[in-house]
Order: C-alpha cells, then sequence, then structure tokens
C-alpha cells in the first residue's frame, strides 16, 4: 500500500503506555453508582472531586518506542488523515459537511465513552463519545492469528471502525440500537450483522475513492483487504474456535457476505449502494 507522504490526521489521540483517565474506586457504573450513594448519603462533593482525581491513572513515562512501532502508529494516522479526506470529498458533494471522528491509541487497556476498553475487545468504534479506539497490537493479531497480513488489511480495518461513525452521522446505529427491547436476541443479531455488514460497504466506498484521489493501491491490496474480511467472517471464527457453526448467534455477517459487501463498495464508490437492510442473503 502506497501511503507514505500522505498527511497525517491530527485527530489522533495517542493514550499508549499510560492508563488513560477514567472513573476511579474501579471504574465503570459500579464507580458512579458508589459516587451517587456517597453524594445521597450528605457526603461533600468536594470530597468526590479530589478522591478521583488523586486517584485517576495518569500517563506514565514508558520505554522507548521502536522504530516499527512508530510506524504502525503512523500509518494509521495517515489512514484515519485518509477517510477524512475521502469523506469530506463525498460529504461536500451532497452539500454537507463531515464531523470527522477522533481515533484513540492505546496499549493494553483505556477508558472509552462506551465503558472499559482492552486489547483483547479488538479495535471498535464508541458511539457515545464517537471515537475510535484500537491497541496497535491487533495489527500483530491480525496477520499471526488471523493470517490476514498486509498493510491495506488493517486500513480495511481502521476504515471499517470510521464506517461505524458515518451510521451514527446518519442515525442509523440508533435506530438499530433503540429496536434492542422490543427484538429477540435472534433478530436482533440479525440487525447487528446487516450494522456491520454495511460498515464493510462503507470501507470498501472508502478504498474505491482513496485510491481514485491518491493512488494508494498496490497489486495484491485489494486481495489482502478481502483476506481479512474472509478471515474476521462469523461462520469462519464460531469454526475455528467451537468447532461448529451457530448461525443464529451471528452478529458480524459470514466470510462471503463480508467480502461481497466490501467488494460492492469497492466496486461502486457509491454510498446509496450499502442497503444492507434490504437483506443479507448475498
Amino acid at each position: 500500500m502506497r501511503w507514505i507522504g500522505n498527511k497525517e490526521s491530527d485527530n489522533v489521540e495517542d493514550r499508549r503506555g499510560g492508563g488513560g483517565k477514567g472513573i476511579a474506586m474501579g471504574g465503570g457504573i459500579g464507580g458512579i453508582i458508589i459516587v451517587l450513594i456517597y453524594l445521597f448519603m450528605g457526603g461533600d462533593p468536594s470530597q468526590v472531586v479530589n478522591q478521583l482525581q488523586n486517584s485517576a491513572p495518569t500517563q506514565s513515562t514508558s520505554a522507548p518506542r521502536s522504530a516499527e512501532e512508530e510506524k504502525l502508529a503512523s500509518f494509521t494516522k495517515v489512514v484515519l488523515g485518509l477517510t477524512e479526506t475521502v469523506w469530506d470529498s463525498i460529504y461536500q458533494s451532497q452539500g454537507s459537511s463531515y464531523e470527522k471522528p477522533l481515533l484513540v491509541m492505546f496499549s493494553g487497556q483505556t477508558q472509552s465513552g462506551c465503558g472499559a476498553a482492552s486489547s483483547a475487545s479488538g479495535p471498535f468504534y464508541c458511539p457515545g463519545d464517537r471515537k475510535v479506539y484500537i491497541d496497535l497490537s491487533f495489527f500483530d493479531e491480525l496477520a499471526q492469528k488471523f493470517n490476514a497480513p498486509g498493510e491495506f488489511a488493517m486500513a480495511y480495518v481502521i476504515a471499517h471502525e470510521v464506517g461505524h461513525h458515518l451510521q451514527t452521522l446518519n442515525g442509523t446505529s440508533q435506530k438499530v440500537h433503540s429496536a434492542r427491547k422490543r427484538l429477540s436476541e435472534k433478530e436482533y443479531n440479525q440487525l447487528s450483522v446487516k450494522l456491520e455488514l454495511q460498515a464493510d460497504f462503507l470501507a470498501g466506498v472508502w478504498a474505491h475513492h482513496a485510491n481514485k484521489l491518491r493512488d494508494i493501491l498496490d497489486p495484491g491490496d485489494l486481495e489482502s483487504a478481502l483476506n481479512a474480511a474472509n478471515a474476521i467472517g462469523d461462520d469462519r471464527l464460531q469454526k475455528q474456535s467451537k468447532g461448529y457453526v451457530v448461525p443464529d448467534a451471528f452478529t458480524h455477517g459470514t466470510s462471503k457476505q463480508r467480502m461481497y459487501w466490501f467488494k460492492k463498495g469497492f466496486d461502486s464508490g457509491d454510498p446509496s449502494q450499502g442497503n444492507t437492510f434490504a437483506g443479507i442473503e448475498e
């Protein structure tokens, strides 16, 4: 992938080497509940603030990072910048402006607007704070554990998470999540699959326009991204972990579906052709 020389995005928060900022006393909902009980019992709010400030983790001094890790960080910033360039252009052509997400690079664990995040959770987008979270070690896992190496495979992962940001901007994510209360687990999983496949499609649309604008693709790059889509299909992952497949438990789509929708986005370059909610039979 020809990415060197393209501008790095400024919308990046680097939390590598530190635990990040979060709720003290255990963090998350539990910590919030403890704070509320303390206040309801007549506690001094200023003491709560002081306790949180004194016990919250701070950015620590870490060992010098390797040249390889810094190159990976630069790559991530460039890919994010390319998503901004593409979606800025598409939004402007439609008479609107693109609200850029922030990308958080962390190591080990951190706090997000959706709760605690760890490297085990893999890259994800949090609609609560409109940020993409990624531990760069995932890219090694993508190549080694999932056997999906290549820079464009990594770019596909980032573009997929930015696709979820686009779904938040246009209200699609909110509609899907609001339906959760009235649907069975099986029915909601089907909606979740459609949401994920649309993010794959939007990643393909991005790749189409990024290559058109910046000529970023080398021979074999498209195949690299399709291989990654194939590697993280629900059916393949279930088969590897359990030895059998449970279609009702799918949440992201089969390998075939993920490859199909990414390729459709790449071939068309047209965001309007990504109505995965019309069906997932492909």
